[in-house]
């Protein structure tokens, strides 16, 4: 008897799977550069016509034009990058407030101002305090693993188990979080 090895069933195409399937469904990729905008795109186009007009007259200097032009969207994308990395030093400002922060080997559970976020190995997860339902530790009765619940409204559960180095991290852990939960939580679930 002969049998096959792998799957029998052949790919589905159509536009259940791939909406580029249907022709005027989608609109067509742009050519501009990543990070460009529009108006910028037209600029940049509009000036390499003219480069090349100015190119066809004698005595012109049609590329130092469009040099001129690069170096406007270099000054531009620098001044860009200043105002984010502004707006992330803001973000990462101290506050004055309890934060809650365990960590071991593979996971790390941190809750401030912000709210609280997840880590295990390489995944990571963000909840803002408007998105978190409730907050729920437990610790074991024997061994040394810690678990942090998050609840979302949604009725979905991010569970998060933290090893601690001795039993007794389990109570001031359990503090620590009490007093984030206490000036963060209630805050959100007041506005």
């Amino acid at each position: 008897m002969e049998q096959r090895i792998g799957s029998g069933s052949q790919p589905l195409e159509g536009a259940g799977f791939d909406p580029a399937f249907i022709p005027g469904l989608t609109s067509p990729a742009s050519v501009a550069p990543k990070g460009a905008k529009k108006e910028d795109a037209a600029e940049e186009a509009d000036a390499e016509e003219t480069a090349l007009d100015d190119a066809d007259e004698p005595g012109t200097e049609a590329a130092d034009d469009v040099e001129d032009v690069d170096e406007e969207d270099v000054d531009d994308e620098d001044a860009d990058d200043v105002d984010g990395d502004a707006e992330d030093a803001e973000d990462e400002a101290p506050v004055d407030g309890p934060v809650f922060e365990a960590a071991d080997r593979r996971a790390r559970i941190v809750a401030d101002h912000k709210g609280v976020r997840l880590t295990l190995d390489d995944q990571e997860c963000e909840f803002r305090w408007d998105e978190i339902g409730a907050v729920e530790t437990e610790s074991p009765r024997f061994g040394k693993r810690y678990t942090v619940t998050v609840h979302t409204p949604d009725r979905r559960w991010y569970p998060i188990e933290i090893e601690a180095t001795a039993r007794a991290r389990f109570k001031d852990w359990d503090e620590q979080l009490d007093a984030v939960l206490d000036a963060y939580f209630e805050e959100a679930g007041a506005e």
